[in-house]
């Protein structure tokens, strides 16, 4: 199983939950086998970048990972949330 998660910063405070029901377009792409879209507690004050939200997924191998992002909604999301945002780092590491 593959562990993707992404953390995201908006440009704008403004814009965080703008960008969140963006994302959650993303849940609607059946590739992922789980999908959250949740924001930040900001509990960590030692960080310094500000992350305000997180998207969790699993997929079941690489290929249902480059299928996700493969599918159309990938690419309406991504027009839709990056001129929003500042922040995207993304991790994908196989689980156990």
């Amino acid at each position: 199983m593959i562990r993707h998660i992404v953390f995201f910063s908006a440009a704008n405070p403004d814009d965080v939950e703008r960008i969140r029901k963006g994302l959650m377009m993303l849940a609607q792409i059946p590739q992922a086998r789980h999908f959250e879209v949740g924001r930040n507690l900001q509990s960590d004050p030692i960080s310094g970048a500000r992350v305000d939200l997180v998207v969790y997924a699993e997929f079941e191998d690489e290929a249902a990972l480059a299928a996700y992002k493969a599918h159309p909604i990938y690419a309406e999301c991504i027009a839709l949330v990056r001129p929003l945002r500042d922040l995207r780092i993304a991790a994908d590491f196989t689980a156990g």
